[in-house]
């Protein structure tokens, strides 16, 4: 085999890209090709990324000061549209580092994240149509980098990461969704709301493949699911529930009504610790 049908190099590639035209069309072109038997799982070292290639533009700034707009005029549909395109545009990296960085894990790890990396390539082109249409571009916008992050803080551990990329960062994306597509059709906005619901429709199984990996490596490793999610998530302080939860997606992505109803009390119960009063702090 040649170095060219080695498949780390050709990840790397994509993963190191800070072309916006590139990047996606590189994700793509990756999945068909492995799914075509065009790689071998060779060459290339192992090494830390200290951060995957992206544009100059758009500005990175801290989430809390990413501005908010509302939808009523264009910029304001387009500042959401932008914002949503920049988490795709991230999830593109988050997948193929997945596939790049986990490669104890079988092919089918390797193909299911090839194959959400191409699915994300494809979210992000639809959604830079809609923001063509509306007379902007992605980079027009401040962004905030918590997705990669994330990647950062997960990167020592496979099941730490499916456990706190697709069932957390991912699954809010499934709450997220429907609120937003119905504000859309309020104002008439019919076409970035069919966008949202391709993006939904592949994210819940985008969720569904984090979900089952997860519950696999516990398995492997004797761990019991729910009690490892749980501590994962006290560990790293995550906020869970952000609004109302979209159980029907969640529970087809592969959620249990019973992990559903403890995310929602684990939820309830830090947002009690973290709002308690300066007296019941401290007693």
């Amino acid at each position: 085999m040649t170095d060219a049908l080695s498949l780390y190099p050709a990840i790397e590639a994509a993963l190191m890209s800070d072309c916006i035209v590139a990047k996606p069309a590189q994700a793509q072109a990756l999945y068909r090709q492995w799914l075509a038997g065009g790689y071998v799982r060779a060459g290339g070292p192992l090494y830390p990324v200290p951060a995957p290639g992206r544009p100059a533009r758009p500005l990175l700034v801290a989430a809390t000061e990413v501005p908010r707009r509302g939808l009523g005029s264009a910029e304001g549909r387009a500042a959401l549209l932008h914002a949503i395109a920049h988490i795709e545009f991230n999830a593109i990296n988050l997948a193929l580092d997945a596939a790049w960085r986990f490669r104890a894990m079988p092919d089918a790890f390797v193909e299911d994240w090839l194959r959400v990396a191409a699915e994300e390539a494809q979210h992000f082109l639809l959604l830079q149509q809609r923001l063509a249409a509306l007379g902007y571009a992605y980079g027009d916008f401040p962004a905030h980098n918590t997705l990669w992050d994330m990647a950062v803080q997960t990167g020592h551990d496979v099941l730490t990461r499916m456990a706190l990329v697709p069932r957390v960062m991912e699954a809010r994306g499934l709450d997220a969704v429907p609120p937003i597509q119905r504000r859309l059709a309020i104002i008439g906005d019919h076409d970035s709301a069919a966008v949202l619901a391709t993006i939904l429709h592949d994210e819940v199984g985008h969720v569904r493949i984090g979900n089952y990996w997860f519950t696999t490596l516990c398995d492997a490793r004797g761990l019991d699911p729910l009690e490892t999610f749980r501590s994962l998530l006290g560990q790293y302080h995550v906020a869970l529930l952000r609004g109302e939860m979209n159980r029907p997606a969640r529970l087809a992505a592969g959620f249990t009504e019973f992990e559903l109803c403890m995310l929602e009390d684990f939820s309830v119960t830090r947002q009690r610790t973290g709002t308690r009063s300066k007296h019941e702090q401290a007693v």
